[in-house]
């Protein structure tokens, strides 16, 4: 597992170009472009189970799904950040991929720490160090586990 460190402000066209807006829909098509202007490399070695951590405000700009679909595709198990933009929080719910704000973690962290997350029970280690972050709500956590939020909205649909 990787950590991904990245700061503040990083915006939806920095996680995905938005010249590829209108050419690159599929989850196969847009993970090539994952983060290509702020990080070449990740793309290439993102694997699954890695994580980000990123300062304030993450996922600002415009309302898009292609990053956080990509995100989700490539495996990552969770951001760890500061603060997100709402609506990239929204998009990220729809897909099933886990976000945490716990700004202590965030600080705390430095190059080469490992993390240790356990998201059912909202503790986080980085380092030596021991966080706490809101339990996600039981929805969100179905969400993941469906694989997004239509999954999930089938499956409902499926028991009535």
């Amino acid at each position: 597992m990787k950590i991904w460190k990245y700061g503040d402000n990083i915006n939806t066209d920095m996680l995905f170009p938005g010249k590829y807006t209108y050419t690159c829909s599929t989850a196969d098509e847009i993970k090539p472009h994952l983060l290509e202007d702020l990080d070449p490399s990740f793309s290439k070695n993102v694997k699954k189970g890695d994580i980000l951590v990123t300062g304030k405000n993450f996922g600002c700009g415009s309302s898009r799904e292609q990053p956080v679909i990509g995100l989700k595709a490539v495996g990552i198990k969770a951001i760890v950040a500061e603060s997100y933009a709402r609506i990239f929080y929204r998009a990220a719910i729809n897909q099933g991929l886990i976000l945490i704000e716990c700004p202590e973690a965030v600080k705390a962290f430095s190059e080469g720490d490992h993390i240790e997350l356990d998201i059912d029970n909202g503790k986080i280690i980085v380092g030596e160090n021991k966080f706490s972050f809101p339990k996600l709500p039981k929805e969100i956590l179905a969400i993941r586990d469906a694989g997004g939020l239509l999954a999930y909205t089938r499956s409902k649909l499926k028991k009535k």
